[in-house]
């Protein structure tokens, strides 16, 4: 981070902003902040416009209606299905017939795994069918299943502990949520620690702020030297109840059925479409959010959402005739689920033009309650976010926050570009439904998606319109 030492009204202040000092960025001429403030006040009506058209005109709920259509048409769009596949072709071709510039596809080589049939049943102390969903990247058990003990346990301190308990054992993890990032530890790395331990499969409690008895799956992953056992989530519900019997001392048994399959990989693609710049055509600013989803309920939250307000975004700028001088660029990312290889071959394939990237943007926290941005960058350019933000006053819109989420435009940040995410007032609200089946349109709301919507179209046309680009750390 630049620091930008001077003396204001007799005192020394570092990055103080707003007693009219000059932002520095290498090959740009300096301007007072005053100045900027004022350029970005200029844009007040150009946001009103912006404003009424996405959230009280004619194509309010536009981005909703494209949503449904979408996933009603298509469904669930995992990584190397033909759902995904179509759901990209289709885009592709809606792009296209809306007149957006360079519209086109970007080729990436993506993992491809399916669940097939999967079915977990506790035979002992009495029967009951778990609800589960296998994790991604899973073996498949043998074909009569695995049926074995139960060790339940709720961290893994307490695995390491009862080590000599797991040989032969179905590993339970019944972890209680504190965090999604805190206890996704277990989803992730669930089986590798069972496995060490000697146990034959391993069951993790959904990572999940609320159940209505709902398995939620999610990304996994193996370690080299440690053998492979399948994995699956079940409900917080059956976790618990297991962890209570196993308290009381019964004995449980489970008997754990998957079929689940890996093929060599799939040809996919990112797809890309623009509205060229004017001034500065190969500068960018890029928003996104991913086009793929898990195999259950139909990817209207995580990421169809943010997919869509994305290409709003440029729909509603090219609607009022607007043209920045940069160019705005979307990209519908393949494959994030399976760790962000889609949005990873992008950064390597454009990383050699990194400096001519002046913001990269990710929606992928769910749209109930839009209230502001996460935003990483210099002080200076957090500065400039504020002022650019405080056009969304109508909406109520206008925070700006630390830490950019996204990991599709990671990549970027980790590299000195700036970033921002939508931040989402309610996101305990969107761990109710993450990769389960409960992920469909009914959790959608279309004057949410009208905020987000032109919240998304203002920020982005506003930075890439401005004279300079973002200063950077």
């Amino acid at each position: 981070m630049k620091l930008l030492i001077f003396i204001c009204v007799g005192v020394v202040h570092l990055l103080s902003l707003g007693c009219g000092q000059a932002l520095h960025q290498s090959g740009i001429s300096q301007r007072t902040f005053q100045e900027i403030k004022e350029e970005i006040a200029s844009y007040k009506d150009i946001a009103k416009e912006i404003i009424d058209l996405a959230v009280y005109g004619k194509f309010q709920n536009r981005s909703y209606e494209r949503l449904a259509l979408l996933v009603d048409t298509v469904g669930p769009r995992m990584s190397g299905s033909k759902n995904l596949e179509e759901a990209i072709e289709l885009m592709y071709k809606n792009l296209q017939k809306e007149g957006l510039e360079n519209v086109h596809l970007e080729p990436v080589r993506i993992p491809h795994w399916e669940r097939v049939e999967e079915s977990a049943v506790m035979l002992a102390p009495r029967i009951h069918r778990l609800a589960i969903l296998g994790l991604g990247s899973s073996i498949g058990t043998p074909p009569e299943g695995i049926t074995a003990e139960v060790l339940v346990v709720t961290s893994f301190d307490e695995l390491r502990r009862r080590a000599s308990e797991a040989t032969g054992k179905i590993v339970v993890y019944d972890q209680p949520y504190v965090s999604y990032m805190m206890t996704a530890q277990y989803r992730v790395r669930g089986a590798v620690e069972a496995a060490k331990v000697g146990a034959v499969a391993s069951l993790i409690r959904s990572v999940a702020s609320f159940s209505i008895y709902s398995p939620h799956t999610g990304m996994q992953k193996y370690e080299d030297g440690v053998p492979k056992i399948p994995t699956a989530c079940i409900t917080v519900e059956d976790a618990e109840m297991l962890s209570r019997m196993a308290f009381r001392g019964n004995k449980i048994v489970i008997q754990l059925k998957m079929r689940a399959k890996s093929y060599p990989g799939a040809d996919s693609y990112n797809t890309v479409a623009e509205i060229t710049g004017s001034k500065y055509p190969e500068q960018v600013v890029l928003v996104s959010g991913h086009l793929d989803s898990w195999d259950v309920g139909q990817g209207a939250m995580d990421d169809g959402g943010g997919a869509f307000i994305s290409w709003e975004a440029l729909s509603l700028i090219k609607d009022l005739g607007l043209r920045p001088k940069r160019t705005l660029r979307l990209v519908l990312w393949t494959a994030e689920e399976q760790g962000g290889i889609g949005a990873f071959q992008y950064y390597q394939l454009h990383k050699v033009n990194i400096s001519n990237y002046n913001l990269v943007m990710e929606s992928d926290s769910g749209l109930f309650s839009p209230a502001g941005l996460k935003f990483t960058g210099s002080e200076e350019a957090r500065a400039i976010m504020e002022e650019v933000m405080s056009l969304l006053q109508p909406l109520n819109v206008t925070k700006v926050f630390r830490d950019a989420e996204g990991l599709d435009i990671s990549f970027w940040i980790q590299a000195g570009v700036p970033g921002a995410s939508l931040y989402n007032d309610d996101l305990y609200k969107y761990f109710f439904f993450h990769h389960s089946h409960g992920d469909t349109m009914t959790v959608m709301e279309p004057e949410k998606m009208n905020i987000a919507s032109a919240l998304w179209a203002v920020v982005s046309y506003v930075i890439a319109d401005m004279e300079e680009m973002l200063p950077r750390a």
